[in-house]
């Protein structure tokens, strides 16, 4: 599953490039990429190099703002292309306060050319792929450093760093190659063209998910739109905006380092807030249910210092899901039965199956429509079970279950 995402994002990646015609003056390409770095990202980096010596560009320059890494395998080759380059390569850290932590720090590091803008950070590297393990002894050199105190070039913007890059010699694969960032213009010079290139909106729609508030945002509101479909609501717009939710959950899980007890927490906290609903809302389960999500998505991924989840971003998710179970999904649900056209009053004595066992309360379905329902306990309805409504109570229909040939 992994790889075909994987496959579909890097061609969504590829297409808008390959569609960028030879520049009839060789100019400077921006490759323009931040946030979590997962297969997908590191791939757009390493095939806009390729791409930028193809149609003839002077120079590529990578500019970096991202706290992880999230896959060793496109780090290594976005690495061997930097090291090797079919073109002049250049790294800038910014604009700030830009970070570059993980592995993306070492590739800054050895790079031959390479600038950080005041007030940005780099370090953290270890670990270098996020969430692998750090070995005992090593916390002292997994401190940020702030740009200042690296050592680096400092350079306020990608202009100025372009601008004193010009007449630099830079190492390819084909040699030495002195590079002219500059041309004349009127009475004095000017920059050459440059673009700034980014990842495709399909890629960076998938991309959405490799910030671990995000995957659980879209995981919790997935999962609770779900429920809102269960509960009577019938397939409709909600249904879709549930798989692309569950999509991009899938997509952030993959790639993440996702701890999956923290996971198998949420999911449990999402059954008890559903569980409370179908029960009326009892309000010990829904108050658990909400605690569980909120743990499950502070300790959602094992960032190591580097893409460590935030509570309180964490929190308007939970809030969120809060929302739809004690607030919307009620209401909707009164809305939808209290119309006219419902007429609920005739489906007494209608014959139904339960969907789910009432205890007392429940689901059932009386002529291909799901409507909540309520019996006695000492009815013993389990799911599957054939009832027949006795009556309506506000929102609830009244069953009984269907005696059996024996029971008659």
């Amino acid at each position: 599953m992994r790889r075909f995402l994987l496959t579909v994002a890097v061609l969504l990646t590829l297409f808008p490039l390959s569609a960028v015609g030879a520049d009839p003056e060789a100019g400077i390409d921006v490759i323009d990429v931040s946030g979590p770095l997962d297969a997908s990202a590191l791939e757009f980096m390493r095939s806009s190099i390729e791409l930028a010596a193809e149609r003839g560009q002077v120079l590529a320059v990578l500019q970096i703002d991202s706290p992880a890494v999230l896959d060793g395998a496109a780090l290594e080759a976005l690495n061997a292309t930097v090291q090797d380059p079919p073109l002049p390569v250049a790294i800038w850290v910014g604009p700030a306060p830009a970070v570059a932590y993980g592995g993306i720090a070492q590739l800054v590091t050895d790079a031959e050319w390479r600038a950080i803008s005041p007030g940005s950070y780099l370090g953290k590297p270890l670990p270098t792929i996020a969430g692998d393990d750090i070995a005992e002894g090593t916390i002292g050199e997994i401190n940020a450093i702030p740009a200042e105190e690296t050592g680096l070039d400092l350079q306020p913007t990608i202009r100025q760093y372009l601008q004193d890059l010009d007449g630099e010699t830079f190492a390819t694969a084909d040699g030495p190659v002195v590079v002219e960032t500059l041309k004349p213009f009127e009475d004095g010079v000017t920059l050459k063209t440059v673009t700034f290139l980014q990842p495709s909106l399909g890629t960076r729609f998938f991309r959405l998910a490799v910030i671990p508030e995000a995957a659980f945002f879209f995981l919790v509101i997935g999962l609770t739109i779900v429920s809102f479909e269960f509960f009577a609501m019938g397939p409709g717009v909600a249904a879709g905006v549930a798989s692309i939710c569950l999509l991009l959950a899938g997509w952030g899980i993959v790639n993440l380092p996702v701890r999956w007890w923290a996971l198998a927490l949420a999911v449990f906290g999402w059954g008890l807030l559903t569980a409370a609903y179908q029960k009326g809302g009892v309000i010990v389960l829904t108050i658990l249910g909400a605690l569980l999500l909120q743990i499950g998505g502070i300790w959602f991924v094992e960032g190591s210092g580097q893409i460590d989840a935030r509570w309180f971003l964490i929190l308007p998710s939970v809030l969120v899901v809060l929302f739809f179970f004690l607030l919307a999904m009620p209401t909707v649900q009164r809305a939808r039965y209290s119309t006219q056209t419902i007429g609920r009053d005739s489906l007494i004595g209608e014959t139904g199956v339960a969907r789910v066992g009432l205890d007392p309360d429940g689901i059932v379905e009386v002529h291909g429509a799901r409507w909540r329902a309520t019996s006695h306990r000492e009815a013993k309805v389990a799911t599957g079970t054939q009832v027949v409504v006795t009556g309506v109570d506000g929102l609830f229909l009244e069953v009984d279950r269907v005696p059996t040939e024996r029971e008659n």
